[in-house]
């Protein structure tokens, strides 16, 4: 099973700093935009995660960069679902969208935290599964 998206990202000016290169902390963010465009092609997005009751909060993010991304520089940033058992890990690559050089490489790590009691679900929720097209086991 292969749960991924890729989106297209030109880096703005106001994600630059004085050196004409994107932040560091700018990456988390294009992370992000692609987590949400993977997580909404299995119809499970955070209004959805929290209209049944969950909320996965970022517990670990690790992000080595190879290469700054420059001013107007036109990105390619993945995010492959790799784990989903206990928790919902994604790998995220960052490449140039015309050389495909890379850029920056991760994953983050979510843990599935009921919302009404604010505990940590030591399994994947049903529902999440069930968008996964995987039989739980309860």
């Amino acid at each position: 099973m292969t749960i991924r998206a890729e989106v297209e990202i030109k880096v703005p000016f106001f994600d630059i700093d004085i050196l004409g290169i994107a932040w560091h902390g700018h990456y988390c963010k294009y992370l992000e935009i692609a987590r949400c465009a993977m997580l909404d092609s299995i119809d499970y997005g955070y209004m959805t995660m929290r209209e049944t009751g969950y909320v996965w909060p970022i517990v670990d993010l690790q992000l080595r960069y190879v290469r700054p991304a420059k001013f107007e520089q036109r990105l390619r940033v993945s995010a492959e679902l790799v784990e989903w058992e206990y928790r919902m890990k994604i790998k995220y690559r960052i490449t140039d969208a015309e050389t495909g050089e890379v850029l920056a490489k991760g994953h983050t790590v979510q843990a599935a935290v009921d919302s009404a009691s604010g505990e940590m679900s030591f399994a994947s929720p049903p529902i999440f599964l069930e968008k996964l097209g995987i039989e739980s086991a309860s």
